[in-house]
Formats: structure tokens, C-alpha cells, sequence
């Protein structure tokens, strides 16, 4: 298959570049940034595109910023980000940009070639293929029963975090006392926390679960 390669380490684009030629496919094109990066993808078309994280201009996630602007423009690319570390973020800006034809590995991983070689073949057949390190820690969340609240529930879980009460809630969100007290009970009951607790005492639970969740 014809690959852009993107990464702004010299060595590891041209191991990694070395590792694909072998197997038999083409690297279209190699950049070291993600402007470059971009600019390349939409001008070759390739099968697959692999891309760094961490790269210039700034140097923080310009890679996976790139890889988002190609899937913008071009929703059908089929995309592998390279990390360094496992980053929660960077999973779910990938996977909003669309979970097919996607890959989150760790650099790691591309030490087993038959692996790597196999993972890319999926996501350029358009499937997704997430490092299991990556899938460890998204399972972790979904596990934390903050993530159960809808968004208008987490609006008031925001909201009692700063230390509004339900009247204030209500004027904030235009809406009534009662409906507040709705959303709070709901809130309480799916972050499990007992009726038998006074109201005052589920309230500062529910905003440490909160707090929790927001590190």
C-alpha cells in the first residue's frame, strides 16, 4: 500500500520507513512536521497515513491536530498516531474524528513488526485498532459513574461544584426548582450514593465524584 510517513525523528522515520519498504509497501511521502504532513496527505491520497504525536512547529500534539484536519478534510483517510505515552485526549480526539480506518498505538509496539504490520493493514482495510494500554485506561473510565451522567446532569454536577444551590441552579439554567431536584436525585442514584445519607452529605460526594473525574 502507499504510505505518508510522518514523524520529526530522522532515525525513526527511516527505521520505520525501512520496516514498510521491506514488507512491501510504498512510502509516498516522508515529513518531519505537520503542516508538511497535512499538505502531503491530501496531495497523495494514500492508502494509509502514520504520523507522530509530538512534532513541529510547536512540538506538543501538532501530529494528531494534523491527523484531525486531514480527517475534516478527507473523512475517508485512514489514519495510525504514533505516541510516546498513553494520553486519554489524544484517543478521544482521534475517535471523534471517526473510529473507522483509526489507530492509537504506542512507539513500543512497532518493536514487534509483525504486529505493527498488522495493525496498519487493518486500519488501512478500515478498521480501528487501539493499544491495549490505551484500551486498559478507556475502560477505567468507563467505569467511573460520572461518565454515565448526561450532559445536562453534568451541567448541574458543574454547577453544584461551585457551590450553587438548587435555587441558583435553576436560575442559572432558566429552568424550575423542581426540575433541579429531578437532575440531582438522578445524579445521586447513578453515582450510587445512599438515600439514607442526608441530601447535604450526597452533595459533597457527588462533587468530589465530580473533581475526580475532571483531573
Amino acid at each position: 500500500m502507499r504510505i505518508v510517513l510522518a514523524d520529526d525523528s530522522t532515525l525513526l522515520r527511516e527505521g520505520v520507513q525501512l520496516i514498510l519498504t521491506d514488507a512491501g509497501h510504498q512510502v509516498a511521502a516522508d515529513v518531519g512536521d505537520a503542516p508538511t504532513l497535512v499538505e502531503a496527505a491530501l496531495r497523495e491520497r494514500p492508502d494509509l497515513v502514520i504520523t507522530d504525536v509530538r512534532m513541529p512547529p510547536t512540538g506538543s500534539d501538532d501530529g494528531l491536530r494534523a491527523a484531525v484536519e486531514i480527517r475534516q478534510a478527507w473523512p475517508e483517510a485512514r489514519i495510525v498516531v504514533l505516541s510516546q505515552y498513553v494520553v486519554q485526549a489524544y484517543a478521544d480526539q482521534l475517535l471523534a474524528s471517526g473510529a473507522a480506518g483509526v489507530g492509537y498505538l504506542l512507539k513500543d509496539r512497532i518493536g514487534d513488526i509483525d504486529e505493527f504490520l498488522a495493525a496498519i493493514d487493518q486500519v488501512a482495510a478500515g478498521g480501528t485498532v487501539l493499544d491495549p494500554d490505551v484500551v486498559s485506561q478507556l475502560m477505567v473510565r468507563a467505569k467511573d459513574p460520572v461518565q454515565s451522567l448526561t450532559p445536562r446532569e453534568r451541567q448541574v454536577l458543574e454547577l453544584m461544584a461551585q457551590g450553587l444551590s438548587n435555587g441558583s441552579i435553576a436560575g442559572r439554567l432558566f429552568v424550575t426548582g423542581g426540575a433541579v431536584e429531578k437532575h440531582t436525585q438522578r445524579i445521586f442514584a447513578k453515582l450510587g450514593l445512599s438515600p439514607d445519607d442526608s441530601a447535604g452529605h450526597r452533595r459533597v460526594l457527588a462533587v468530589l465524584a465530580y473533581l475526580r473525574g475532571s483531573d
